[in-house]
């Protein structure tokens, strides 16, 4: 068939619907819903069989869906309506949610029934709940549709509230009224799950030191209790606020007024009004460090999977120490919900000199991926529970081995920040690791990547489990048996041989020099490619047009050729 996916933006479920759909032969094809004009072209240039809309903030034309099949993609369970569906769920405690996969129609959200998928609602932000738990019920729900459109005797369900099953209902755009926090009434439960249910948007409004800012990122402060409301302290990137019944530790706030109106580590946007307030020695923490067996796993879950400078620095101490451990094995875990995704794009943006801290971010990180590549102690596992974009990718080739889960979305590019060349000594970890035309195929190709492909191409040394649960289950498993394999000492051996005959025929210096010339040009050149892409990221500037290399309909030479244009 050839799919459509018509999408607000191309966020982690449309790209592992862009890579399912496409693994399963379908030709597909993606448009940015940026106004009606744009859209009906879309229609018009591929001519979709089916359109898919995993991720809108609007109706699509009647225009439209008055002549094509329209999937929505909604994130709630059967008859459940509206655009706040999982802030809902989650602010409620709900125990279950689900994907319900439906046909656009006049009435939003109250089309026919395609598919529905449920599945349990664990204590989360609303951004790691969609980013796993919806986006594999998404997945399921979307094929499950797609193949009944195949089927001539199928027909939807239409919406019907008497039914046993349908237990959703039409509930309203979620205000910031809704989430308030009362500090003073307000236990600990009650304030995760209102924060929860605004991250990563729109956040909880709220006031600290007489400033309004939104509130991120939010954990429990075992331990810590004090007056309701007030702070009571820091650690880290984090402030810790009392609640009701005990603590919550916030990592990360948006001051609107402020000179800098996005998300930015909780400390960085309160800077100096934190002077009194003490600094609460082993608290929170967004990386930490425990051993099973002679395995070491090392945690880093930062937010949204960007690493700044500070971060980059503390990881590699961190690194180090675990190093002079007596095990045998490192595995470097991230996060649930990203591994890496590279240098932190709004720290640097909100810095004095961007391009400064760009340049110490990239220095920072190659400074962790140097320490890694060199280990002859241990041999060393990245463990990619959650997607990795960018240097993060890169980052994670520099372990021996690199295991993900099933289902994890890789992003091996940087060209699609203002053309950066990218560093952490891809130059030598990927060629060595693919050979150069994969090298090539993979760093110029600008599409993510699913764990099949990233397999085949040898950018992965396996992938396995469903879910983070089972991945993790086998992870242990795996990374036991390599640190109690009996060719251990001959694997290090070897692992360390190679490495010195390496530094022999280039040393890692003249890649990670020959790298950072090209980013001094990305920084401190005459093009402000790089600039321009990393400020319209950070302040989320709408994009104006669909890049081409996702856009199949809009490529002109692609347009030309009978590849796509008589599949079916």
């Amino acid at each position: 068939m050839k799919i459509l996916l018509l999408t607000h933006a191309f966020n982690s479920l449309s790209q592992r619907l862009h890579i399912e759909l496409k693994k399963r032969g379908h030709t597909v094809s993606v448009e940015f819903d940026i106004n009606d004009a744009v859209t009906l072209q879309s229609v018009d240039l591929f001519q979709p069989d089916l359109i898919v809309a995993p991720f809108l903030k609007r109706a699509i034309p009647e225009a439209i869906w008055r002549h094509h099949t329209c999937l929505i993609v909604h994130p709630g369970i059967k008859g459940d309506r509206g655009p706040s569906a999982l802030d809902w769920a989650i602010l409620k405690g709900e125990t279950e949610w689900g994907v319900t996969v439906l046909q656009a129609n006049a009435e939003m959200d109250a089309g026919d029934i395609w598919a529905s998928v449920n599945f349990p609602l664990r204590e989360a932000s609303k951004a790691s709940l969609y980013r796993n738990e919806v986006t594999e019920a998404a997945l399921q729900g979307v094929l499950l549709a797609v193949e009944r459109m195949q089927q001539p005797d199928f027909t939807p369900e239409p919406l019907d509230y008497s039914r046993s099953d349908v237990k959703g209902s039409l509930q309203p755009l979620m205000q910031q009224s809704d989430r308030r926090i009362d500090w003073r009434r307000d236990d600990t439960a009650t304030v995760l799950r209102k924060i929860r249910s605004g991250d990563g948007f729109p956040g909880v409004r709220d006031w600290i030191f007489g400033r309004e800012v939104m509130l991120y990122d939010a954990h429990p402060a075992k331990g810590l209790q004090g007056e309701p409301g007030s702070l009571l302290g820091y650690s880290a990137n984090a402030i810790c606020r009392a609640t009701l019944d005990g603590a919550v530790w916030i990592g990360h706030l948006r001051d609107k007024s402020g000179e800098h109106p996005f998300k930015l580590p909780a400390t960085r946007v309160l800077n100096r009004l934190l002077s009194d307030l003490p600094e609460i020695s082993g608290g929170y923490s967004d990386i930490h460090y425990e051993e099973r067996g002679r395995v070491g796993y090392l945690h880093f879950p930062f937010y949204n999977g960007a690493m700044s400078t500070e971060q980059c620095n503390r990881l590699r101490e961190a690194y180090c120490a675990a190093r002079q451990r007596d095990t045998r094995v490192i595995v470097l875990m991230g996060g649930p919900d990203f591994w890496s995704n590279g240098i932190h794009l709004n720290t640097i943006e909100a810095a004095d000199s961007p391009a400064d801290e760009s340049w110490a971010n990239i220095n920072a990180i190659n400074d962790l991926a140097c320490e890694i590549i060199t280990t002859e102690s241990h041999l060393t596992v990245s463990a990619l529970q959650g997607n990795a974009g960018a240097g993060g990718v890169f980052l994670a080739r520099a372990a021996d081995y690199v295991w993900a889960r099933s289902g994890v979305v890789l992003n091996p590019h940087y060209k699609d920040m203002g053309n950066l060349f990218g560093s952490e000594y891809w130059t030598y970890l990927l060629p060595k690791r693919v050979g150069e035309e994969r090298a090539r195929r993979i760093t110029q190709a600008r599409l993510p990547m699913g764990t099949e492909e990233a397999g085949e191409l040898g950018l992965l040394d396996g992938y396995f489990g469903r879910d983070n649960p089972q991945f993790l289950s086998e992870l242990q498993q795996r990374a036991l048996a390599l640190a109690e394999d009996a060719d251990f000492e001959r694997l290090l051996d070897t692992k360390v041989a190679t490495r010195h005959a390496d530094e022999a025929e280039k040393p890692l210096e003249a890649y990670r020099r020959e790298e950072l010339e090209r980013m001094n040009l990305n920084f401190y050149g005459f093009d402000p490619s790089y600039h321009v892409a990393r400020y319209n990221f950070v302040y989320k500037v709408p994009k104006s047009r669909t890049p081409i290399t996702i856009a199949q309909h809009r490529d002109v030479n692609r347009r030309d050729k009978d590849d796509w244009s008589q599949a079916s």
